[in-house]
């Protein structure tokens, strides 16, 4: 308990000081003069409130409105805490508008929402959806979330994503992607075990199956979900095995299987079981289901990955939100489909196969290589923004929900790179 109080100390001082919180917003134009003043506010802000009131794309031509991103919880299900409630779920949404602003250079204002009744939430989402490019939803629970987003985006012409459950799935995927790169295996012919059954494993099971993984297999607090039982809401019952099937029979010659738990719901007579190679994910945060070190004293054959930075292979989704919101916004995409959803994940896969930069193996002292321990990118690679948010905005134009025309994906490029400096 020593080291986490110390880190807990750290952490508020960290937040408190020099000033109380981490974003803060800053000018963009000229604003030292009486003329810059008569442009910037009255009588000069007129003209430009008149053109958007003729014709409101131009929102994006004289606003900040093309790279603002609203990051909005109302505190249901703060990290791995549960329902804090909207107001301290406020230190993650600032968190999540430093990392929007530090990896993909996109703004962003966090907006704690006090209401938990899924109609007003909407409304109130909604209402305000005009200042934003893009609406990230965040730590909001199961099985609420579903119908939170399903509404939002039906009812907005922007990007809306709900993190917790997507971007697990698209770097997940890229990770189960190389894992079978490595193994000899494809897609098509693995058996995945999910164990879990909230908003982050729906959706890593809904993609996996998009691309072409057949046999999927789920358990949440009461066991394998199967068809015998009548406590299933419709999400789980996507998932639903044969009546009276067990865990332990689901994991019996599993190639795949992706924690998104609490610790101890994987043990080690799960993976005795499991193929050779198997991949195994424990996702579960600060705490893994399993340990990689108890994993590979029984599996040496294992590729593991976890949710922490301190070992290999961290399934982290700082590697999927700031790309697909960045591609998403720059074609003025009106969703974010499945299709920007695995372009993503192929763009990471593909990443993690390139030769490694010398700069990547500085960070993290070590020598990249592709293979067992290096299995999705790194956080800090900068080529993550370039090659993500261009497969992202290539996938919105290719699916027909993009809104800018004559996209050229070359020239795209050279821009993202430019943001990078």
């Amino acid at each position: 308990m020593g080291h986490d109080s110390a880190l807990n100390q750290r952490a508020l001082d960290y937040h408190e000081h020099p000033q109380p919180g981490k974003i803060a917003t800053e000018i963009t134009k000229p604003f030292v003069t009486q003329n810059d003043l008569t442009l910037a506010y009255s009588p000069g802000v007129a003209a430009p409130c008149l053109e958007i009131q003729k014709n409101p794309d131009d929102a994006y031509r004289y606003t900040s409105k093309g790279n603002l991103i609203a990051v909005i919880s109302n505190g249901t299900a703060v990290l791995g805490l549960g329902n804090l409630g909207a107001l301290a779920s406020k230190p993650v949404m600032e968190g999540k508008a430093i990392l929007f602003k530090k990896f993909s250079d996109l703004d962003a204002y966090d907006i704690e929402v006090d209401e938990t009744d899924i109609d007003r939430f909407c409304d109130v989402v909604a209402a305000i959806a005009p200042t934003f490019g893009g609406i990230n939803l965040e730590d909001i629970k199961a099985p609420q979330c579903f119908e939170i987003e399903r509404r939002l985006v039906e009812r907005l012409d922007i990007p809306v994503m709900h993190d917790d459950q997507h971007g697990t799935a698209v770097i997940s995927l890229a990770g189960i992607m190389n894992g079978c790169e490595i193994t000899g295996r494809t897609l098509e012919s693995i058996k995945v075990v999910i164990v879990g059954a909230g908003a982050a494993a729906i959706s890593c099971g809904r993609i996996y199956r998009f691309m072409g993984v057949r046999e999927i297999y789920m358990s949440d607090s009461k066991g394998l979900i199967h068809a015998g039982r009548s406590d299933l809401n419709s999400q789980k019952e996507e998932f639903s095995a044969p009546e009276g099937m067990t865990l332990q029979q689901a994991f019996e010659n599993a190639d795949v299987v992706v924690g998104l738990s609490a610790p101890g719901s994987i043990t080690l007579e799960h993976i005795k079981t499991m193929a050779p190679e198997p991949i195994i994910f424990t996702l579960a945060n600060p705490v893994p289901e399993l340990f990689p070190e108890d994993v590979q004293a029984l599996r040496p054959d294992a590729i593991v990955a976890t949710g922490r930075s301190d070992y290999p292979n961290q399934v982290n989704n700082v590697l999927g939100f700031p790309f697909i919101f960045r591609g998403a916004m720059d074609v003025r995409a009106k969703t974010i489909n499945m299709e920007m959803k695995v372009a993503a994940s192929k763009a990471l896969a593909a990443l993690t196969r390139q030769e490694i930069p010398p700069y990547l193996n500085e960070i993290y002292g070590t020598q990249l290589v592709f293979g067992k321990e290096y299995i999705i990118p790194k956080p800090f690679d900068k080529r993550l923004m370039v090659d993500v948010s261009a497969s992202v905005a290539e996938a919105a134009v290719e699916s027909g929900v993009a809104r800018v025309e004559n996209f050229d994906l070359e020239h795209y490029k050279s821009e993202l790179s430019k943001r990078l400096g």
